[in-house]
């Protein structure tokens, strides 16, 4: 099983394409609560160069209340991770994490058929670019 799911597009910009993974996060119901910009953190800690590359700590409010009302220690999970990356050629690759890979040695069946939903929605994301 892969630990991630991925779409590689095509974008006139970095800024634009983390734009549009925004507006896809927001439309399946998820906020974004941090940005980590791996380019920048870098090359200020290492002095080396990073093509444009973010984390986006992504987050859907209900569906955390729900997997943490189930087990709150879950919250060391949270939120999922979507990354937004440089490649070459105008070429971006969005990838988020699989939530049922991410559980898979620790849910139930109730917080599995959550990661499952999750899973679904962060597909839509990547299929909406």
């Amino acid at each position: 099983m892969s630990y991630h799911i991925n779409k590689v597009i095509r974008s006139e910009s970095f800024e634009t394409a983390k734009t549009l993974v925004t507006d896809a996060l927001r439309s399946e119901g998820f906020g974004v609560l941090t940005e980590i910009d791996i380019q920048a953190t870098m090359k200020k800690k290492l002095d080396k160069d990073y093509p444009p590359f973010f984390i986006l700590g992504a987050c859907n409010p209900q569906f955390a209340d729900k997997i943490l009302s189930i087990d709150p220690n879950m919250s060391a999970l949270l939120p999922c991770n979507v990354t937004v990356r440089a490649l070459e050629n105008d070429q971006i690759e969005v990838s988020a994490i699989d939530p049922v890979a991410a559980i898979a040695t620790v849910g139930g069946n109730n917080i599995t058929a959550l990661a499952i939903e999750v899973r679904e929605k962060l597909k839509r994301v990547l299929e909406a670019l």
